[in-house]
């Protein structure tokens, strides 16, 4: 086959989280690598999610495929914390599927929520002969709601071709839900390491003028959507804690949800100890994540579940700073050598805190010692290799 393979991802949404940044840069490298020709359709054109609403045209991972030449279509949907069933979907929706589905050579859906939309075609007679693989990012299936269930009819009855897991802790937690038909693969996240990189004097002292943080101030960001999944009251509880200690640092909490105008949010930081005093900067979704990882000294996760190969950890250390992280996932193979791994207790956290900013110098050569590690390049020639692979089978089936 001489001509570049056609691949349609499925999106639940456009909305900011780890595995939408994560595919969204792995779709974009291999579309621009000219051997692949990619398009999205995203079934919400607007979710409501973590005390925001998010739109699809303003949300930066739209912007980065439309810049890319990745086609994004949309079924027009307004979605929520579920999933829509695949009863829900109108014969005008299902049809516009089919239509792209079918001008596709393989399928990826982004997490198995988008594999209702598949079952609700194939339920309809609508459903075209395509390979379908799901691109899976957690490392709890029981938090995924009934979309689990659609994963485990797709794998049953054929739809699901393969999984692609992020982290080896995802596939051995999706594994009792598959056929044992289902082709299962393994590839570790990976990041734009030129983006995500170590910051001049000048790029420092401009980011931390323009967040209102004194030049020597330590700081530690938190990069987590307002859900119990990343455990934020952890976080400013050990927040409360630290700054008790050393207060004169700066906490930088970015993503959904995370703003003084969340209710919720503001109940946590009342709960939690955490002062008016403190000097915590609750920025909610940034465009600028880059900029802020390279005034970071630490890159802290709290999460209590679910975490697979977590981006944060990722890209705060290829920008210098050391993770924190709780025990969750594979976050303790990815800070393997250049972080450390917390109990989920504040008053574990808050020390390793202090331990690592007396140590400030010495770790942030660790950091940036491994940034090798980190990269993208592998992580899309395994994915190219993989697609290649699904078309070639099935056209060698039929």
């Amino acid at each position: 086959m001489n001509r570049s393979i056609r691949v349609l991802s499925l999106y639940e949404g456009f909305f900011a989280g780890g595995a939408r940044i994560l595919h969204t840069d792995l779709i974009a490298g291999l579309h621009n690598a000219g051997e692949q020709q990619h398009d999205v359709l995203s079934i919400a054109s607007a979710v409501r999610r973590d005390s925001t609403v998010q739109h699809l045209r303003r949300d930066p991972r739209y912007v980065r495929l439309a810049a890319s030449g990745v086609g994004v279509t949309s079924l027009g949907r307004t979605g929520g914390v579920e999933a829509p069933a695949p009863s829900t979907y109108t014969d005008r929706q299902l049809r516009m599927a089919s239509n792209l589905v079918g001008r596709a050579d393989v399928i990826l859906s982004l997490k198995e929520q988008p594999l209702g939309l598949l079952l609700a075609l194939r339920k309809r007679g609508l459903m075209p002969d395509r390979p379908v693989a799901a691109c899976l990012h957690r490392s709890d299936p029981t938090h995924s709601g009934s979309a689990l269930s659609w994963l485990s009819e797709a794998a049953a009855s054929g739809l699901l071709t393969a999984e692609i897991s992020c982290a080896r802790s995802t596939s051995d937690a999706y594994q009792p839900y598959l056929s044992p038909a289902t082709g299962r693969f393994v590839i570790g996240n990976g990041i734009d390491t030129d983006r995500f990189r170590p910051g001049t004097e000048g790029e420092r002292a401009a980011m931390r003028r323009t967040l209102g943080v004194p030049p020597a101030a330590p700081v530690i960001v938190f990069a987590a959507r307002f859900d119990l999944m990343k455990d934020p009251g952890l976080f400013l509880r050990s927040v409360a804690l630290h700054s008790a200690q050393r207060p004169e640092t700066h906490y930088l909490v970015c993503g959904a949800g995370m703003t003084r105008e969340n209710d919720a949010f503001r109940a946590l930081l009342d709960e939690s100890g955490v002062t008016d005093a403190t000097n915590l900067h609750a920025l909610g979704i940034r465009d600028d994540m880059p900029e802020i990882y390279r005034i970071a000294d630490i890159v802290a996760l709290t999460s209590a579940f679910g975490e697979a190969s977590p981006l944060c950890l990722l890209e705060g250390a290829a920008s210098g700073a050391t993770p924190v992280t709780t025990d969750v996932g594979d976050s303790a193979l990815t800070v393997d050598g250049i972080g450390f791994v917390t109990t989920h207790e504040a008053t574990a956290i808050a020390p390793t805190w202090t331990d690592v900013l007396a140590r400030r110098p010495e770790l942030r050569e660790r950091s940036i010692a491994a940034r090798a590690r980190f990269g993208r390049d592998r992580m899309i020639a395994e994915y190219a290799a993989i697609l290649r692979g699904l078309v070639d089978n099935r056209r060698a089936a039929a």
